[in-house]
């Protein structure tokens, strides 16, 4: 009996599917291992656009008491949390998920046959196109245009014949924000769903729900992992046609929503307050890395800026950052990306300052700057 081979050397390997052979998701390095590897004792965690604020009071509560009935399974349609988001939104169609990932890969598994056409609006978020290759779909990359922005009639015309096309805004790892006369042309034209990645809205100050009342190909995704503080606890959920819902709980994990994350969730949807001030402060800090960092920062409405640090590397740059106990993104990940973009979160204040300090020094300098890219034409 084989104990635990993963080498790839098992005579078993042949039963993993080609499309999870390799590739797969890319995760920031962890800062445990930027600590040890650089004798570091404190690291600024500034890749995986976290909040650096903990959850608040209420959420905190709500999540410790919910852990005492844990040996319950959760109320299937999770009542309370549907009841809280209704309190902050409006009485709208709502489904859950385990973060904004959960939602997307029950929708897909929900509409999606194999060999359907999936599209994407690339550079963006990877997990749209792993969930739909998953599901043995056809995965059509649209382009976006060279400021990053989405050019609504390609749009159209590539994602025609699609079951559902994907479009983030602000879009990760841009940051880029999308009219909202763009999206409803989008939805005017296109034959399939349209799920719109709203992660970071709260940051952006703009709202499509507006257009839920009047398509009904429209699903607009939400989390609870950045604007209100709750990465850890997984909370994503998404605002749906009333047609949906039967389909997508039949399709949906069972009890996929855990109970304390659920209490949790509603808790923190209740302190407007901590979430409102956290956007203000992201705001500012935003603006001034834009401004301070010494390179060309792409507009964001997000809670991250996307800079081009060319004539390096991202990844040089990324290495070189994490060497001075800074760790940032990469956006080597993203196809439709160039190799000379890094994505900075908003963290806290020394963490901001941290950045700032050590990108000065290595522009400067030129630190970490190998002659191969200096001289790149």
């Amino acid at each position: 009996m084989e104990k635990g081979n993963v080498s790839g050397a098992s005579p078993y390997v042949h039963l993993v599917r080609d499309c999870f052979r390799s590739g797969g998701y890319v995760f920031a390095t962890k800062p445990g291992e930027i600590a040890r590897e650089h004798g570091i004792s404190r690291v600024a965690r500034l890749a995986s656009n976290e909040n650096p604020n903990p959850p608040g009071k209420k959420a905190v509560s709500r999540g410790c008491e919910a852990l005492g009935s844990a040996n319950r399974y959760p109320d299937a349609p999770l009542e309370q949390l549907i009841s809280a988001l209704a309190s902050c939104h409006g009485d709208y169609p709502f489904v859950t998920g385990v973060g904004m990932d959960g939602v997307i890969e029950t929708l897909v598994r929900t509409l999606v046959d194999p060999g359907d056409r999936v599209a994407v609006s690339v550079p963006t978020f990877s997990f749209y196109g792993l969930a739909a290759t998953a599901q043995s779909a056809e995965v059509v990359p649209v382009a976006r245009q060279d400021d990053f922005s989405v050019d609504p009639d390609r749009f159209i015309r590539e994602a025609r014949g699609s079951k559902i096309a994907f479009l983030c805004s602000p879009n990760n790892p841009t940051g880029t924000v999308t009219p909202v006369e763009d999206v409803e042309e989008i939805l005017r034209k296109i034959d399939g769903l349209l799920f719109l990645d709203n992660a970071y809205v709260e940051f952006a100050g703009i709202d499509y729900r507006p257009l839920l009342a009047d398509h009904g190909n429209l699903v607009i995704g939400r989390t609870l992992s950045k604007a209100f503080a709750l990465a850890g606890a997984r909370v994503g959920y998404a605002f749906v046609p009333g047609w949906l819902v039967p389909f997508y709980n039949r399709a949906s994990t069972p009890f996929t929503l855990n109970t304390v994350s659920a209490h949790a969730a509603t808790g923190a949807l209740e302190d407007r307050e901590s979430m409102e001030a956290f956007v203000r402060y992201v705001r500012d800090w935003r603006d001034r890395i834009t401004r301070e960092c010494g390179f060309p920062a792409s507009p964001s409405g997000a809670n991250f800026v996307m800079i081009d640090v060319a004539p390096w590397t991202g990844d040089g740059m990324v290495r070189e950052l994490a060497r001075r106990g800074v760790i940032v993104r990469s956006c080597a990940s993203f196809p439709g990306l160039p190799d000379h973009y890094i994505r900075v979160s908003i963290g806290e204040d020394w963490e901001n300052e941290m950045f700032l300090n050590e990108i000065s020094v290595i522009r400067e300098t030129g630190t970490g700057l190998s002659s191969r890219v200096r001289n790149r034409p």
